[in-house]
Order: structure tokens, then C-alpha cells, then sequence
């Protein structure tokens, strides 16, 4: 195995007892003094590159902190990682490729070699082919069976073929063309397929399907429904061409599926799937902001890259971000990591960042099939805001449990109503502020005893009225959502992702777990459906297998 790929076991580096000791030591820290004794801490624990600006001043850390995290890092041969990613060294060790998302982004003088081949120009081959489809339907040549110019896109893929387009699309909303709208069909759900036709007319739709394999079960079963529900509507095989479209590395299916040849765009093995909205998968992104648009929320990310490579750690977001989790992982019993977004236009980006880091880095083994020494990946969830004040965010203050969490921000609204925006940012900032003070009880008492309560009264309010403060926070704030700084937005939550998983071991490009259920969703599948099936293999499956066959004999 290449040195790079052959883990470290970092509790065992001088740098991690080093911050064992540190933990301990930490144990007293209050973040409120820290902020009364030095005026500056703002200005030490915060950062600006690429559009983006990180105050991670709210967290419970000090300069010994951050600098034994970035020791760690060291210690941790992080720089060799990295520099091997860009290189194309298979660091997805499990299934011998590399992990060359980087390269969709890189311009085309430069130099990524796969096998001894240069796959440059065939990146910008077809970035071009993509600005050649979206050249004809902005311009209304792109017709339907019955000359009608598209005005709906559907993309039909699920996991990294839905998450990342969608969230891109939805978030760049004010640079959408007008007269397209852009829809995405992800789910094995008859209800979710029905209520989307029931808003489209066939004569105007456009089907995308984006399936690397074109087998993924779910794609696969929607695609044959919008192709039924094509011809259904009066469409004929011979215009199937005018409507369907494949991003795949299988043309083979995809051609007997129906579509044609020019009509296909392909992807390669070394790009996962969580890491394509780059690719030809983010075609309906194109489609909907256009080419220019898509082309500088590449260029956004390929900052982002330069700024990951060439940055030193100590002034680096993403190893900064990354070495965050690590001390609340493995140090403070951190378990999950709230992403709270303070614009409706990103309301999809936990749910990216779900699958991104949750899939990445959910494992319990290291690179070479050794168990983990140090953790994995937290559990990620959280929400729009302002709606989570209002809901969750009450754990995140009074609960028992430390949550770290991310407040993402723009500074400028593209929809300016009365004061809205104003209040909306005060919320975000509001409430990183009240994590990180809290409200003492000597506090709670003064104020209720303010308010002429009898001590009594106090007492027992007391209690419930304190707030424990020293939750620890990031605010990401830039001065509007645009291509180019949702694009490094984006890639340094990539490049995050993938710090941690060099410093637990981890192969951040692989997922068995969900392949695992992909293969029993057959067996259990013929269960369900065939005259006599085989017994499954545990009483439970069996039995809500005998369930739903009794309840639809017949």
C-alpha cells in the first residue's frame, strides 16, 4: 500500500497526549472571559478567503489550542495527503482509485493524469457539450415532440446525483433563466412521481438521467415512469430523443434505454458521487443558471482548492474546520454537528452535507482494515433559520449534550422586504452569541427578581431560566450567495470532510454500508413479489414480509 494510504494510529502521536493534557486543562474555560480579557480574540480566531469569512472566535479553544491541533495535523503527514489527492494517487484505497473531483474544476492547462492519460481535455470536452445543450435550450431551439420550446427540467437521480444539483440550483435561484424551471425526481415513491407530472406537460419536459451505473434501482424505476408517462401523453419513440437525456459511464444502457448517442454526457469512476455536482451531473445546474454561471461556481471551488493546497494549516478554513471536529470528536464527546443556514436559498445544504461527510466518513475501519483508534464522522442535521429557534435549537442551549454548530450567512438579501433581512442576521448572530454566553443563575435571579417575583418564586425559576453558555460555534458569513462563493462554500466543506478522514485513517471515498442495503433490497424485493419465494433470513424481515403479502392477495 502507497505510504500515503497507510494510516497513522494518532493517539499514539505526541501531539494527540499533548492534547489530552490540553482537554484537561480546558476543562475551566469559559469563553465569556475569554472574550472580556483580550479585545483581539476576534481578530486572532478569524479568517477571510475566497468570497467567505470564518469567525471561529466562539469556540473552546485558545492559541495553545489551535496550535497543537495544527501539530497534529503535521505529525499527522496532512500536507503529504493532500498533495497526494491532487496528484491522482488512489487514495480510495478499498476500490484502487483516485479521488479526483479537484480536477472538474482545474482549467484546462493543466495536467491531472489518470492511467498515464492527461484527463483534462476530456473534462472540457464535455463542459463543452454541456454548454452546447444549454446553448439550445436557452435559446429556444431545443424542442419538444410537437415544437414546442422546454420549459421544465427533471433531473432523475438520487444520492450524490440529486443532493448536490438540487441544493446548487435551488441556492442560485436569482441567476435562474427565466421560462425554465428546473425539478428533481429523486425517491422510489409513486406519490412523489405522481404530484410532480401532475405539474408538467410532456410536450415541455425535459428528462435528465443522471446515473453513473444506470442501474441504481430508484433512477432506473423513475426513469421507466417518466418514459411511460412520455408516451402516455402522446409522445412517440421516435421523439424520445427530444426528451430524455443520460449522464452516465454506461452509454450501453442508456442507448437501450432509448436515448441517443448525443445525447448522452459521461462520467468517470473517479469521481464519487457525493463529489459530481462538478460533472456532467450538474448539468440541470447549468441548465438552470446558465453555462457562464456554472462555469464561475467552478472557478469559486477551484479557489477553494488553491487555497487548500497552498495555505499554511494554521491559516487554512478547511484544516481549521476539520481539526475543529476533530477536538470535539474525539476530545469533548461531540457526536453530531448542527449546519444551521440563515438564507432560504440554502435551506438544502444540510442535507448535502448529511450525505458528504456522513457518508464519507461513517466507518469503523481505517484504510488498511484495521478498527479505528479515534472517531468517525458526527451525525449531521440542523435547518434553515429562523425556523430552528423556534424548534431544536433549545437542545443546542439547555441540553446536556455539547453540539457544535455551523451559522451560515450572507450579508445582502436578493429579496429585500421592510427590515426582514436585518432581523433574520441579527437572529444568526443573536443566537451563536447566546450559545457562547448563556445566562448564569446569579443572572437568572436578578432578572426575575427584576421583574418583583417573591424570592421563593425566584428560586424555583431560577433554574429552568439559566442557560449554561460555552457552546461552541463557527459563523461562515459572505456578502451574498453567488456562483462563485457557493462554489468555495461547497469545496471547503469537501476539503474539510476529507481533513478528518486523514487524521482518523478513514477512506472517505468508499460506502459499503450503503451498498450493503442496496444488495438485501433485492432478496427482499423477490419476498415480496414472487409466488414462492425464499424464506428470508431473520424472523422479523419474514414476518412484515408476510405483512404486506396478506394484505394484497389478490
Amino acid at each position: 500500500m502507497d505510504h500515503h494510504l497507510t494510516p497513522l494510529d494518532v493517539t499514539q502521536l505526541a501531539s494527540w497526549h499533548a492534547l489530552t493534557e490540553h482537554r484537561a486543562q480546558m476543562n475551566r474555560f469559559s469563553m465569556r472571559e475569554a472574550f472580556a480579557s483580550d479585545p483581539q480574540r476576534f481578530e486572532r480566531f478569524s479568517l477571510s478567503s475566497c468570497g467567505l469569512m470564518l469567525d471561529f472566535s466562539k469556540n473552546l479553544i485558545n492559541q495553545d489550542t489551535t496550535a497543537l491541533l495544527v501539530k497534529l495535523a503535521e505529525e499527522a503527514r496532512l500536507g503529504d495527503a493532500i498533495q497526494a489527492m491532487f496528484d491522482g494517487t488512489a487514495i480510495n484505497a478499498s476500490e484502487q482509485r483516485q479521488a479526483l473531483h479537484t480536477a472538474l474544476r482545474r482549467p484546462l492547462g493543466d495536467k491531472v493524469l489518470v492511467n498515464g492519460r492527461n484527463v483534462m481535455p476530456d473534462i472540457h470536452k464535455v463542459l463543452q457539450q454541456m454548454s452546447t445543450l444549454v446553448g439550445k435550450l436557452h435559446n429556444g431551439l431545443w424542442r419538444g415532440y410537437t415544437e414546442k420550446p422546454i420549459s421544465d427540467v427533471v433531473n432523475i437521480g438520487i444520492g450524490g446525483s440529486f443532493l448536490g444539483p438540487q441544493l446548487v440550483s435551488e441556492a442560485l435561484l436569482p441567476f435562474a433563466q427565466k421560462g425554465l424551471r428546473c425539478h428533481y425526481l429523486a425517491n422510489v415513491d409513486g406519490s412523489e412521481f405522481r404530484e410532480l407530472v401532475s405539474r408538467l406537460s410532456a410536450e415541455t419536459t425535459l428528462f435528465i438521467v443522471s446515473s453513473k451505473s444506470f442501474s441504481t434501482l430508484e433512477t432506473l424505476k423513475n426513469a421507466q415512469a417518466a418514459r411511460a408517462w412520455y408516451l402516455a401523453q402522446g409522445g412517440s419513440e421516435e421523439n424520445l430523443r427530444r426528451h430524455f437525456i443520460a449522464v452516465t459511464s454506461n452509454p450501453a444502457a442508456a442507448t437501450a434505454f432509448g436515448i441517443s448517442e448525443e445525447n448522452i454526457l459521461p462520467l468517470w469512476d473517479w469521481v464519487g458521487g457525493r463529489y459530481s455536482l462538478w460533472s456532467a451531473i450538474g448539468l440541470p445546474i447549468a441548465m438552470s443558471i446558465g453555462i457562464s454561471n456554472f462555469k464561475e461556481l467552478l472557478s469559486g471551488a477551484y479557489n477553494m482548492d488553491l487555497h487548500f493546497r497552498n495555505t499554511p494549516f494554521e491559516r487554512n478554513i478547511p484544516v481549521l474546520l476539520g481539526l475543529l471536529g476533530v477536538w470535539y470528536g474525539d476530545f469533548w464527546g461531540a457526536s453530531s454537528h448542527a449546519i444551521l443556514p440563515y438564507d432560504y436559498y440554502l435551506r438544502n445544504i444540510t442535507d448535502h452535507l448529511q450525505q458528504l461527510d456522513m457518508e464519507s466518513n461513517g466507518k469503523s475501519v481505517r484504510q488498511d482494515g484495521t478498527p479505528i483508534t479515534a472517531g468517525s464522522g458526527p451525525v449531521i442535521w440542523g435547518g434553515v433559520g429562523c425556523n430552528g429557534q423556534h424548534a431544536y435549537h433549545q437542545l443546542l442551549h439547555q441540553g446536556s449534550q455539547l453540539i457544535p454548530a455551523d451559522f451560515i450567512v450572507p450579508v445582502s438579501s436578493y429579496n429585500p422586504v421592510a427590515d426582514h433581512h436585518q432581523w433574520l442576521y441579527a437572529n444568526c448572530l443573536s443566537q451563536s452569541q447566546a450559545l457562547m454566553l448563556g445566562k448564569s443563575r446569579s443572572e437568572a435571579e436578578a432578572e426575575l427578581r427584576g421583574k418583583g417575583l417573591e424570592e421563593a418564586e425566584v428560586q424555583r425559576l431560577a433554574p429552568h431560566k439559566a442557560v449554561p453558555g460555552n457552546r461552541p460555534s463557527n459563523t461562515l458569513v459572505m456578502e451574498r450567495i453567488s456562483p462563485r462563493r457557493l462554489g468555495a462554500l461547497i469545496a471547503m466543506y469537501e476539503h474539510k470532510v476529507y481533513v478528518q478522514s486523514v487524521l482518523w485513517g478513514i477512506n472517505a471515498f468508499d460506502q459499503w454500508g450503503v451498498e450493503l442495503g442496496k444488495e438485501l433490497g433485492k432478496g427482499v424485493y423477490q419476498g415480496l413479489t414472487d409466488w414462492e419465494p425464499a424464506p428470508a433470513a431473520d424472523a422479523s424481515t419474514q414476518g412484515l414480509i408476510n405483512y404486506f403479502r396478506g394484505r394484497h392477495r389478490g
